[in-house]
């Protein structure tokens, strides 16, 4: 049987120097890095559907680290961070295959290789997290002119987690998911912050948003694995252990902390979700569906504001029949029912023409013939923009829509005298913008409205791991969220990320609430990711002793 990470660790401590000559992740067995590929697929049982996991995140990042540290050097290193990024990535974006395979006509076997090549791509950051974590602070700082020479090399554990290693990995951790969330226009899917919104580290969210949720899981990883190892005195053990804990206490007493309060009178507002077929929904029967669908939905009954899912109507909004205009207009300015519905946005050409369509929200006020317009700016790559040199895959795939213009910065709408920052879909997994709009708009927003539509997705966890998201945006803003979706996960989230009420998925139905907007700003709203980022630069690259 093989031995348990912490028990592999404690005999480091008698290694000779020569153990340590080499590095390659040949040095270790084939089967070392299965175990941690196999951890990286456990973490995805961590996110949703499953209940309170992030306690189990907690245990897997501590056995995921105790693991790495059981590796050679920074090649060893990141080729462990590797496999255990590809076992969580494939396992836990695999949902991917069935926007492009089901709905978009791709042949299964290169949808399957699409998601394979994307997990090894999202793999990478895991793996130059630990290659940093390594280098700066594990066995690969100590090189053999060191260890020759070292007279204390035998009386302590020469890449077990001290203190700079603990902060070193936690640093290295959070960069590599932040720059996940960065590169080529960003994918922070599964950030490992997302889990502990069911978990205890929940409440650093209005801290230092997910990323820095992250930095504390790993810290709290790296610490465990530490008091375990380093066992030359009880007060070697205890006092890792006491911090490791004592991040556990924070993180329950800072979600008592209430960083934004009540504001303006609670709005009335109900979400519609059509459960409009994906096959059939750009179609002209789709079509024609969805705009009888919604026009009895908006008009069966008044609310403070009425919210339709991403592109409710699938058409150009200049395209919408004139009986639908004016019921909906009608309708708005009898009742006072502010409304926002979802379509193509364009822009006209002086000849009559039209361009850069946009994938895009409208707003109706009622009293006001000025119609509000959010046209989304973070678009999704290959679905609604394509790379540069990729758009013999996208014709591979039946995907309408798939090269959109991106929108600007743009105004809260107006509900009464409350403001709402609006987005769409895949918007709302960059906290930071979100953040940003809050911070920098003339009277910030109190209430975040996101409209989607994730039938791409079909009957997958894509659905709870969006809503889980949805959730940490709440927690980072202290705002609630309304989530009016297609498929689902409709939804009410309060300013404290829990759900107060949401639809059953795959049904048509409209949820019906009174939400109340907040003011003031979390740390998060007044920083964004700054605070993680020049933390975790500051421990990732400072100077350690000399052995790690």
């Amino acid at each position: 049987m093989a031995d348990s990470p912490f028990r592999s660790l404690s005999r480091q401590r008698n290694a000779t120097p020569s153990s340590a000559a080499t590095d390659s992740p040949r040095a270790l067995p084939f089967w070392h890095y299965l175990v941690a590929a196999v951890l990286g697929a456990a973490n995805t049982l961590s996110f949703a559907p499953t209940p309170h996991g992030g306690w189990l995140e907690l245990v897997i990042f501590t056995l995921f680290f105790a693991w790495l540290s059981r590796t050679k050097g920074w090649l060893s290193a990141a080729a462990t961070g590797w496999a255990f990024g590809f076992g969580n990535f494939v396992t836990g974006v695999w949902w991917l295959y069935v926007s492009m395979h089901v709905y978009g006509g791709m042949a299964a076997l290169l949808a399957a290789a699409a998601v394979a090549l994307f997990s090894l791509y999202l793999a990478l950051y895991p793996a130059l997290s630990s290659a940093v974590w390594s280098l700066v602070a594990g066995r690969a700082r100590l090189g053999d002119e060191d260890a020759a020479t070292s007279r204390d090399i035998d009386s302590a554990p020469r890449f077990a987690p001290i203190w700079h290693g603990a902060f070193a990995f936690a640093s290295a951790w959070a960069l590599g998911e932040w720059l996940r969330g960065l590169i080529f226009t960003g994918f922070p899917w599964l950030a490992s912050g997302y889990a502990q919104v069911d978990g205890p580290l929940a409440s650093f969210g209005a801290v230092a948003g997910v990323y820095g949720v992250g930095w504390v899981l790993a810290l709290f990883a790296a610490l465990v694995v530490q008091a375990f190892t380093l066992r030359k005195t009880r007060s070697q053990a205890m006092m890792p252990a006491f911090v490791a804990l004592a991040l556990i206490v924070a993180g329950v007493l800072l979600s008592f902390v209430q960083w934004t309060t009540p504001t303006n009178a609670p709005l009335t507002v109900r979400l519609l979700q059509g459960n409009v077929k994906q096959e059939m929904k750009f179609e002209q029967s789709g079509v024609d569906e969805s705009l009888a669908l919604y026009k009895r939905l908006i008009t069966e009954k008044t609310a403070d504001l009425i919210v339709t899912p991403e592109t409710a109507l699938p058409i150009l909004a200049v395209q919408v029949p004139q009986d639908f205009a004016s019921a909906i207009r009608s309708f708005s300015d009898r009742t006072g029912s502010s409304i926002l519905f979802g379509a193509i946005g364009m822009t006209l050409l002086p000849g009559g023409g039209t361009t850069d369509y946009t994938n895009s929200l409208f707003g109706i006020t009622p009293g006001i013939n000025e119609v509000y317009r959010y046209d989304k700016h973070h678009l999704v790559p290959f679905g609604e923009f394509v790379p540069l040199g990729f758009h013999w895959f996208v014709r591979m795939m039946g995907i309408p829509l798939g090269d959109l213009a991106g929108g600007p910065a743009q105004k809260a709408f107006f509900v009464k005298n409350q403001p709402i920052a609006v987005d769409i879909c895949y918007e709302d997994i960059f906290g930071e913008e979100i953040a940003h709009t809050i911070r920098n708009q003339e009277t910030p927003a109190g209430i975040l409205v996101n409209a989607t539509n994730l039938a791409w997705f079909g009957k997958t966890i894509a659905l709870d791991q969006h809503l889980q998201i949805a959730r940490m945006r709440s927690l980072e803003t202290g705002r609630p969220m309304l989530r009016a979706t297609n498929t689902g996960m409709t939804a009410v989230i309060g300013a404290d990320g829990k759900v107060v009420s949401k639809l059953p998925t795959f049904t048509t139905g409209v949820l019906e609430a009174r939400v109340q907007g907040t003011s003031g700003s979390t740390p998060y709203v007044t920083s964004g990711n700054v605070t993680v980022i020049v933390v975790s630069l500051a421990f990732a690259f400072a100077p350690g002793r000399r052995r790690g």
